[in-house]
């Protein structure tokens, strides 16, 4: 990675007056700043003043499950090597593990944009598309649909169309080729100094193609599409924090093959349908028999469609269960430490 110069450095990573404040106790205690550029296993590349280092987690930030995540600001001693400490986060885009751990992994830190990225035809999907607009909603980002390989279709107005349906205006969208370099040029503006971009999509929807196309040279290894689907060929393996040229930061991920959320802000994403769910008759409204009911009104007559209804009460109560589920543990991880405060105190000798 080519760096600018160090004087401008941590302020084109995004570093801010409001940072600083924070890490003033942190530098007091002969810490240096560094944003984590890449995670690996059992370390971490990252960007400081000084320019590119690798560093390890301190032992008690694993104790404290206190880990950072790519996009993270970080406290390095500079002797140890190792990150002693991780700032607070502005916004944290994250999901659910997968499979069955009830745990969250954070894909990218202090992000302020999220591109939501599919690719047309074949990979262009509004229900999808829901679900990645609650978690970016959630993360206190801005969300912005990119529509990639545009240049394989005649027209992308009713794609565009679909979209809008969906956002309702609430976050941009946008259709652009790589290949031919169709609307490249009203990312930029997303991407000024010391502001922060990720890129969200299943695998081969073009991420690494753009992010080519924004540095201006191939910086990350892309693969040729495959004929029966249009789709690239997963090459991504980590995410990793890339600096422009022009400014800004852009957060490459790996083609998520299912999207689990952690939690959502389905009030923003299905702001048509809680608009509806307000003119119910009865503020308790189970939207089933009860009379008056708006949304099963909406539904008979088309206002709603049924495909968007379902969409959101499956993502409800998707959010439901995981809330359960994350209450359960930690009323099982309460117990736990009451039961080993308890032989702790039952060791202590009794004073005579």
């Amino acid at each position: 990675m080519t760096l600018p110069s160090t004087e401008t450095l941590l302020h084109r990573l995004g570093w801010d007056d409001g940072f600083d404040a924070a890490f003033a106790d942190h530098r007091a205690a002969g810490l240096v700043p560094a944003r984590v550029a890449i995670q690996h296993r059992g370390a971490y590349d990252l960007i400081a003043e000084q320019g590119e280092l690798r560093a390890s987690a301190a032992t008690r930030l694993f104790k404290a499950d206190e880990l950072p995540a790519v996009g993270d600001w970080v406290g390095v001693d500079p002797e140890t090597g190792l990150v002693e400490a991780v700032l607070p986060r502005r916004t944290s885009i994250s999901r659910k593990e997968v499979w069955q751990a009830v745990r969250e992994q954070v894909l990218a830190a202090n992000v302020d944009v999220a591109f939501l990225v599919q690719a047309l035809p074949l990979d262009f999907n509004v229900r999808r598309l829901e679900r990645y607009l609650a978690m970016a909603w959630e993360s206190g980002a801005q969300p912005v649909v990119l529509l990639t390989k545009s240049d394989l279709v005649d027209d992308v107005g009713p794609f565009l169309a679909d979209v809008d349906a969906v956002t309702l205006g609430s976050c941009p969208a946008h259709a652009v080729s790589a290949r031919t370099g169709e609307a490249l040029d009203q990312l930029p503006p997303y991407l000024e100094p010391n502001r922060t971009a990720v890129l969200l999509g299943s695998s081969g929807v073009g991420k690494s193609t753009i992010v080519n196309a924004l540095v201006g040279e191939e910086l990350l290894a892309t693969q040729e599409v495959r004929e029966d689907d249009q789709r690239g060929r997963h090459t991504t393996t980590h995410r990793e924090l890339i600096l422009l040229p022009a400014g800004g930061v852009i957060l490459d991920t790996p083609g998520i093959r299912e999207l689990q959320l952690w939690d959502a802000d389905l009030e923003q994403t299905f702001g048509d349908v809680e608009e509806i769910a307000r003119r119910c008759r009865f503020s308790d409204c189970n939207h089933d028999r009860e009379p008056g009911c708006a949304i099963r009104q909406a539904l008979a007559d088309g206002t709603l469609p049924e495909e968007r209804w379902e969409s959101y009460v499956k993502l409800q109560r998707e959010v439901e269960a995981l809330e359960a589920r994350r209450n359960h543990l930690l009323r099982q991880e309460r117990v736990r430490e009451y039961k080993i405060r308890e032989r702790q105190n039952r060791k202590k000798p009794r004073k005579r």
